[in-house]
C-alpha cells in the first residue's frame, strides 16, 4: 500500500467513525435546537488552539526540518529537535489553555456574538470543559508529525477513532436518561477524555521511534531555530484562515437559531473529501517533497513530477465529491443525520451548506498540495500572503452572501449559511490561482490537462443527472434505501465513464477493485 493510500485509509477509518459520531449527536441534539447550536460554538473557540498550533503548522513547519534532518542521517539532531519542539508545545499549550478558561466568556461574546440568555451561558460552560482537551489534540499532533515523518501514517489517522468512540459512548450510555442540557455537558467531558486517548493510542510507537526522548527546552539548536522561523509565518496564515472560519461562526450566529449547528454538521460532510483525497496526497507527498536534494534544476524537475501525479488524483476524486455535494446532497444528509430529533425538515439546510461548499471544493483541494510544495521549498512566507487574501475576500463576501443577499432575494434568512460557504468557496479559487502562478514561478508549470479536466466534470455531471433522476423515481421511502440505490448508480457511473474514456487513475481503482473480486 503506497503513502496515500496508508494515510486515505486511516483518515476513511477516523471520518467514517466521525461521521456515526455526528449521527448519534444528531439524533440526541437535533438541528434547530440551542444545544446543538452552543455545542458547535464551544467547540469552534477551542479548536482555535488546534488549528493554530496542531497538524498543518507542524507539518508546514516541524516535519520539513525533521525529515531533512533524517534524510542526511543526522538521527541524534532529529531526536533533539523532537525533544525541543514537544517541550516548546506542551509549555505553550498550557499557558494557551489556561488564558483560554479564564477568558472563555470574551471569547464567546466574539466568536458568538448573536448569542444570549440561555444559548450564551451553555456555551461558556462548554467551552470551558473542552479547553484542556484541545491542548491533548495539540500534543497529539506532534506525535502525528514523528509518525509521518518516519512513513508511520496509518496509526497516526487512524488515532482520531478514539476520541469518536469516546463522545459516541457517552452519548449512547447517557442519552437516553438525561436532559438535552446535562447530555451536552457530557459530551464535553468525552471530548476531553478522547482527546487524552488520541495521543496515548500513539504515544508507545513515537517512543520507540524516539529511544532517548527527553522532553527539554532549546531556543538555540539552528534547526529548533529553523523550526520556529518556519512556524512564524505558518502560524499566521493558518491564523488567517482561522480568523475566516470565526468570521462564519460570528455571521451564522446572527442568522435564526439552528444555523449554527447546520453548519457544522455540513461541514462535516464537505471535508470527508478533501481529508480523504487532498489531505492524503498532500500528508504523503510533504516529506518525499521535503527530502529532494540535488541541483535547484533537479529539485524542480523531482516536484513537477510529483506535483503533476499528485493533482490527478485528487481531482480525480475531488470532481465528483463536488457535483454530489450539489446535485444528491439532500441524500447524502438525510442518510447521514435524519434521525431522532433531527427531522426531514432540517435536511434542506444542511444540503444548502454541502451546496455552497461545492463551489470552491476542487480548487481548495489543489490548493493544499500547492502549499506543501512551498513548504517544501522552505517558502512559507508566500502562502501565507496568498492567505490573507482569500480570507479578506471570504469576510467581505461572507457577510454579502449571508446576510443582506437573502433580503434582497426575498428568501428565508435561514438560507444566509449557504452563502457563508458559496463565498468561501469563490475566495479559494482566486488563493488557488495565486498558488498555482507563485508556483510556477519556481518550478514551472504543473498543469491539469484541460481534456482531462473537462472528462472528469462531464462525465461526473451525466451520473448526477442519473441519480437525481433515479431519486425522483424512487419517490419519498426511507433514506438509507434511498442513499442506497442512488449514490451506487453514481459512482458506478462516474467510474465506468471515466474509465472507457481511459482516465488513468479510473482504470487503476477499477483494476484494483475487480482484482480483489476475484482474489475472493
Amino acid at each position: 500500500m503506497g503513502a496515500s493510500s496508508r494515510v486515505a485509509a486511516g483518515i476513511l477509518v477516523s471520518r467514517l467513525t466521525g461521521l456515526l459520531r455526528e449521527r448519534v449527536i444528531a439524533h440526541y441534539l437535533g438541528s434547530q435546537t440551542i444545544v446543538a447550536d452552543a455545542f458547535r460554538a464551544a467547540i469552534r473557540i477551542p479548536n482555535l488552539l488546534n488549528n493554530l498550533f496542531g497538524e498543518g503548522v507542524l507539518s508546514a513547519s516541524f516535519i520539513t526540518v525533521y525529515s531533512k534532518l533524517r534524510a542526511a542521517g543526522e538521527d541524534d539532531q532529529a531526536e533533539d529537535l523532537a525533544a525541543a519542539i514537544f517541550g516548546i508545545l506542551a509549555l505553550l499549550c498550557g499557558a494557551l489553555v489556561l488564558a483560554g478558561i479564564v477568558f472563555t466568556p470574551y471569547l464567546v461574546d466574539v466568536i458568538a456574538l448573536g448569542f444570549t440568555g440561555e444559548r450564551r451561558s451553555l456555551t461558556i460552560q462548554l467551552a470551558r470543559i473542552v479547553f484542556p482537551g484541545t491542548g491533548l489534540l495539540v500534543m497529539s499532533a506532534w506525535c502525528l508529525g514523528i509518525l509521518n515523518s518516519h512513513r508511520r501514517f496509518l496509526l497516526s489517522y487512524t488515532a482520531p477513532v478514539a476520541m469518536n468512540c469516546a463522545m459516541i459512548a457517552a452519548l449512547i450510555t447517557f442519552g437516553p436518561r438525561t436532559g438535552q442540557s446535562q447530555l451536552v455537558l457530557d459530551l464535553a467531558w468525552a471530548y476531553v477524555v478522547g482527546g487524552a486517548l488520541q495521543f496515548l493510542v500513539q504515544w508507545p510507537k513515537v517512543r520507540r521511534l524516539l529511544p532517548d526522548f527527553r522532553p527539554m527546552l532549546d531556543l538555540q539548536s539552528p534547526a529548533v531555530r529553523a523550526v520556529l522561523r518556519n512556524f512564524g509565518p505558518v502560524f499566521v496564515s493558518r491564523g488567517v484562515v482561522q480568523v475566516s472560519a470565526t468570521v462564519d461562526s460570528m455571521i451564522a450566529s446572527l442568522l435564526p437559531l439552528g444555523a449554527v449547528a447546520s453548519l457544522g454538521y455540513g461541514q462535516i460532510i464537505s471535508i470527508l473529501p478533501v481529508s480523504l483525497f487532498s489531505m492524503s496526497v498532500s500528508a504523503a507527498e510533504l516529506p518525499a517533497l521535503s527530502s529532494a536534494t540535488g541541483s535547484r534544476e533537479e529539485i524542480a524537475a523531482f516536484l513537477q513530477k510529483r506535483l503533476s501525479a499528485g493533482l490527478r488524483r485528487i481531482a480525480f476524486f475531488i470532481v465528483p465529491s463536488a457535483v454530489a455535494f450539489l446535485i444528491l446532497g439532500d441524500v447524502l444528509v438525510a442518510a447521514l443525520y435524519q434521525t431522532g430529533r433531527f427531522s426531514h425538515a432540517d435536511v434542506p439546510y444542511v444540503w444548502a451548506v454541502l451546496a455552497g461548499s461545492s463551489v470552491g471544493l476542487l480548487a481548495t483541494s489543489l490548493g493544499r498540495l500547492y502549499s506543501s510544495a512551498f513548504y517544501a521549498l522552505f517558502d512559507t512566507k508566500t502562502p501565507l500572503r496568498f492567505a490573507v487574501v482569500r480570507v479578506i475576500l471570504t469576510i467581505i463576501l461572507g457577510y454579502l452572501f449571508a446576510l443582506p443577499l437573502p433580503r434582497l432575494l426575498g428568501i428565508q434568512q435561514e438560507w444566509g449559511v449557504a452563502g457563508l460557504t458559496a463565498s468561501a468557496g469563490i475566495a479559494g479559487w482566486v488563493e488557488f490561482a495565486l498558488l498555482r502562478r507563485g508556483l510556477r514561478e519556481k518550478i514551472g508549470a504543473t498543469p491539469l490537462s484541460r481534456d482531462f479536466l473537462v472528462k472528469l466534470w462531464s462525465m461526473a455531471i451525466a451520473a448526477g443527472v442519473l441519480g437525481f433522476s433515479v431519486k425522483h423515481l424512487i419517490g419519498t421511502v426511507d433514506p438509507w434505501i434511498t442513499a442506497a440505490v442512488v449514490l451506487p448508480i453514481y459512482g458506478i457511473t462516474y467510474f465506468a465513464g471515466t474509465s472507457y474514456w481511459q482516465i488513468e487513475e479510473s482504470q487503476t481503482v477499477v483494476a484494483s477493485i475487480l482484482r480483489r473480486v476475484r482474489l475472493r
